[in-house]
């Protein structure tokens, strides 16, 4: 991924969350998890999955489930800044006139799953994928997940079964921000040492930065396809990414803003954003 491409992502990035901001008012969204998953919705929708406004019915299309479906800001922004949605719906979240809620809805476009309960999903996708390799598709099946999820026991029967059944045409994604609900995960149930928990559950395991587009680029073109073992990527993350106000912090996990704090948190957006770039220009210099 070259460096004019890495810029260009950045600034959608910046769109996204500005949508992310708009929708934590009028009856508010879990704004610090939305935010934590953006920069890896963007990055799979744009550069990974294959998936597009044309071939959403598509029986080759690549298949991504939300299991953390209360991040479901980020996901909406994403459909809607690659046309899945158009823009203007945005403004329907939480309006009975429209199916734009606090989880997803397979009435939108591109939403494959209805998602719910945590822990549910990582079971839906690898049925998906068994059946795809029954059918000698090449298409492959992406469940992004949260770390607290981690502690539902379904979750862990989903990656016995996906290892018993050699299932390596599905890929595991663990937003790692770090936080469950108000808590921070390790002071709860500590789930450390994540990596050797997965490969002892016969996955394949990478970590990334879930913010750094070059890392992502890199770690999901060298995923690990026809080895026999299911592919559990784990992209750390900050809770509220973009808004140092709220970053990583425990009671900012679902919050509904006034339209003067969204205005005021979309100023602290592009304002962090604009120092960034003073930054990595002298720093270039």
């Amino acid at each position: 991924m070259d460096h004019n491409r890495i810029v260009e992502l950045e600034n959608m990035s910046l769109s996204i969350r500005e949508s992310i901001i708009d929708m934590s008012k009028n009856g508010g969204c879990f704004i610090g998890a939305s935010l934590s998953c953006a920069d890896i919705l963007l990055y799979l929708y744009t550069s990974f999955l294959n998936i597009n406004p044309a071939m959403v019915k598509d029986e080759n299309r690549d298949i991504l489930l939300l299991s953390k479906g209360h991040d479901v800001p980020a996901l909406y922004a994403v459909l809607a800044k690659l046309n899945f949605i158009e823009n203007e719906r945005l403004k329907n979240h939480l309006h009975v006139s429209d199916h734009i809620y606090w989880h997803p809805n397979t009435n939108i476009p591109g939403i494959e799953f209805h998602s719910g309960s945590l822990g549910h999903l990582p079971s839906v996708g690898l049925g998906i994928a068994y059946n795809l390799r029954l059918k000698k598709s090449s298409a492959k099946v992406i469940v992004v997940m949260g770390d607290g999820e981690l502690n539902e026991g379904s979750v862990w029967e989903a990656f016995l079964v996906a290892s018993a059944y050699k299932l390596d045409n599905i890929i595991f994604v663990i937003d790692r921000n770090h936080f469950q609900a108000n808590m921070a995960t390790e002071d709860l149930i500590p789930l450390e040492p994540l990596t050797n928990k997965f490969e002892s559950f016969g996955a394949a395991v990478s970590v990334v930065d879930g913010h750094d587009y070059m890392a992502l680029s890199e770690t999901f073109s060298a995923l690990q396809y026809n080895t026999g073992k299911p592919n559990v990527v784990i992209a750390n993350t900050i809770r509220g990414k973009g808004l140092p106000s709220i970053e990583a912090k425990a009671d900012r996990w679902f919050v509904n803003f006034s339209e003067e704090e969204t205005e005021e948190l979309k100023k602290e957006l592009y304002g962090n954003h604009s120092a960034q770039l003073v930054s990595e220009t002298l720093t270039v210099r």
